[in-house]
């Protein structure tokens, strides 16, 4: 092999800027995951005025704990905020802490959604309407899970010290998929928990 082809240094991986593949990745996640929640929304208000019943059967379901989770997830997506603004800054103990304080909300979300889970007088097989529940609420924990391993593996990055303050963009692409996850719960929470006590 000819010296010329030894390379000194890595292989650049990704790149950067407005076009940055991992920007394009997520838009195109956000497109196709939004649609789905959409269809499942959709089908959820259909179907809930097509059976001609007490929709939900049970009544309007309690607001208190879910109120108190919804909270919690949607403060997480302002300490991600504070994650991105210390790295630029180069101060790496306190962009660590926020995105240990975000995770920690993010597993409080998921504890508590699990806990509602438990305590619901039925099940996904119980009638329709506890099939739609647990399917839209289950693909949103779904989600957030998802995004709780993407943080922690941007935590351990940013350790290593993979992801310095000049070029943060897995921090953003990161930050932007966890601001989704908690729009779509805010549309979810609407309409599972709120519309019915609108039109209850």
């Amino acid at each position: 092999m000819s010296e010329d082809l030894v390379l000194d240094k890595p292989l650049p991986v990704g790149n950067t800027g407005p076009r940055h593949t991992g920007l394009w990745g997520l838009w195109t996640l956000v497109l196709t995951e939004g649609s789905l929640f959409g269809y499942l929304i959709v089908s959820y208000l259909y179907l809930g005025v097509a059976s001609g019943q007490t929709w939900p059967p049970h009544g309007p379901p309690d607001l208190l704990k879910p109120g108190i989770s919804t909270t919690i997830l949607l403060a997480s997506s302002g300490v991600m905020m504070l994650v991105e603004h210390n790295l630029k800054r180069a101060r790496i103990r306190s962009a660590l802490g926020f995105l240990a304080l975000t995770i920690l909300m993010g597993a409080v979300f998921v504890a508590m959604q699990m806990h509602e889970w438990a305590h619901k007088g039925y099940g996904p097989w119980t009638h329709l309407y506890g099939s739609l529940y647990f399917t839209i609420t289950g693909f949103h924990m779904a989600h957030v899970l998802a995004g709780l391993i993407v943080l922690a593996t941007l935590f351990v990055w940013i350790l290593m010290g993979r992801i310095r303050p000049d070029g943060p963009k897995p921090v953003t692409i990161g930050g932007l998929y966890w601001h989704f996850v908690d729009a779509v719960w805010i549309v979810v929470f609407s309409t599972l928990y709120l519309a019915p006590h609108l039109h209850g």
